[in-house]
């Protein structure tokens, strides 16, 4: 009898465990990671479960936690993932974040949304129209429009709108005088 619940005592102790991630492989259907518990266990091929629509590719080091069904290692899965390195830090009550190990942050804040692109560009693609339903829109640098094919941003366009000149001629024909103006700049 003591040896049946000693069993079953260590069979709940091996339910859960906390490990680092040394391994990630994300090409299947169901990403599978490899993680060490401790010095002498590394437990391969466990199934990451993440919330739908949410996914990542957690740098190595980063901490997992396995449940195992009936305290079975070989029977685990990775149920979450945490990386102190890489976790921004000091949001308020009811702030949530997205962010990755190299400064790239989607933030709602309580104060408004932020994007940081990290130093890195950001690209919104597959969509017909971007509408912004605001009272002000600025902008600190340059907007470029039709970028692919001028290459120039709103200010060029505006020198060369400002430096449009027309020459006035008058033409008689007929008993009337016709004004025809061609402009001078080009492009």
């Amino acid at each position: 009898m003591i040896e049946n619940i000693n069993r079953l005592a260590r069979r709940i102790l091996l339910m859960m465990a906390r490990g680092t991630i040394t391994l990630v492989d994300d090409s299947k259907p169901v990403q599978m990671l490899q993680v060490r518990v401790n010095g002498l266990e590394l437990v391969p091929d466990l199934p990451r479960f993440a919330e739908y629509g949410f996914t990542s590719n957690p740098p190595t080091g980063t901490q997992a936690l396995i449940a195992s069904k009936n305290g079975d290692r070989n029977d685990g899965i990775v149920i979450a993932t945490s990386n102190a390195t890489f976790r921004m830090k000091q949001l308020a009550s009811g702030e949530v974040a997205i962010s990755d190990n190299i400064g790239q942050k989607v933030y709602l804040s309580a104060a408004g949304i932020r994007i940081d692109g990290g130093g890195n560009p950001v690209t919104i693609t597959n969509t017909p129209k971007v509408r912004a339903e605001t009272v002000l829109l600025e902008c600190t640098g340059d907007i470029v429009d039709n970028c692919d094919t001028t290459g120039r941003s709103m200010a060029a366009d505006r020198g060369i709108f400002d430096g449009h000149k027309h020459d006035v001629k008058e033409v008689q024909g007929g008993g009337s005088t016709i004004t025809s103006e061609t402009p001078t700049q080009q492009e």
